[in-house]
């Protein structure tokens, strides 16, 4: 699909994060945006921007988790511009603990932002697809549909079914080549939703590196709007942890549970929070600073080894003379 200003594309989850970073993506490539997340402040900034760079945007403040309200963004995208191209369902939430120690309305609602709120979004758009016989969606997986995830079971869940839907929904559309399902796993990614999410461990939480930018990410879905693919992994762990749980499921599980213990041990305290689960997250930053940290600490530990070196190489000259 050649992307251009006739192009109208809505994007879910686009406040902060990967989102953020796919409607200035977007709007550098000039097309029509329709701009959805919960928060209306950070909603309308992020379409200013998008209008700054030469795109017509409009934001649409909605909950993916109430069906009606997804709806009456595809209404307003038609009404607005005048058809749909490209939807792209971004939202994605998590909540981090013990299974039985994670409020259930918690594992609820990460349900039904991260598999529902996809679910309602597919059902709305699909049927005007059809009818055009065209159209690409894409959903936002992440490699936490392939792999395991202790301590993030519902997140897993929901990842996991996601994967079935797009699957499936694929299937059903074999018939008609103008519409594409897109499935997109990047692997960790620095964005504030770190922070953002339910944390029910007591602990501060730090994703493993490497980290991806947001902005790849973000490029990777220009990409596929351009031309669609079925599946696109991201990240130098999205194939190994693919390849592993295909190899060694329980393996790869226990391995998983064992790294997440040892970061818990290592992480400094933290009050227990529902995070975003049941009220929008504040701020609309790209990043979530985890990158810059890793990258202070490696420097750090690097002037210390520099800094113990030439001390061991001035006690050895000393002893010589």
């Amino acid at each position: 699909m050649k992307l251009s200003s006739a192009t109208t594309v809505v994007l879910t989850g686009a406040s902060s994060g990967i989102g953020h970073a796919t409607a200035l993506a977007f709007a550098r490539e000039g097309v029509n945006l329709v701009l959805a997340a919960r928060d209306a402040d950070a909603l309308g900034w992020v379409a200013d921007t998008c209008r700054h760079l030469g795109a017509r945007a409009t934001a649409v403040p909605t909950d993916v988790t109430d069906p009606e309200q997804v709806r009456a963004l595809a209404l307003r995208a038609i009404e607005t511009f005048g058809n749909i191209d490209v939807w792209i369902n971004n939202v994605g939430t998590g909540a981090v603990g013990q299974f039985e120690r994670v409020p259930l309305r918690a594992h609820q609602r990460v349900i039904e932002a991260n598999l529902l709120g996809h679910l309602y979004g597919a059902y709305t758009v699909l049927p005007y697809f059809r009818q055009h016989r065209r159209g690409v969606l894409i959903n936002m997986i992440s490699v936490g549909g392939w792999a395991p995830t202790p301590y993030a079971a519902s997140y897993a869940a929901s990842k996991f079914g996601l994967r079935g839907l797009s699957e499936s929904l694929r299937a059903e559309v074999a018939d008609m080549p103008g519409i594409a399902i897109c499935e997109v796993y990047p692997s960790f990614v620095d964005t504030p939703g770190v922070s953002h999410g339910a944390n029910y461990t007591g602990k501060h939480l730090r994703p493993p590196a490497p980290m991806l930018d947001p902005r790849e990410v973000a490029a990777a879905l220009v990409r596929l709007a351009r031309s669609p693919r079925a599946s696109t992994m991201i990240g130098s762990l999205a194939w190994p942890a693919r390849l592993a749980h295909t190899v060694s499921p329980d393996l790869s599980a226990r391995l998983t549970r064992h790294a997440m213990n040892a970061g818990f041990r290592a992480a400094r305290p933290t009050a227990p929070t529902d995070g975003n689960l049941f009220k929008p997250s504040h701020g609309h930053g790209i990043d979530g600073g985890l990158r810059h940290e890793a990258t202070r600490a490696r420097k750090r530990r690097m002037a210390q080894a520099g800094a113990l070196a030439a001390a061991m190489v001035l006690a050895l000259w000393r002893l010589r003379r």
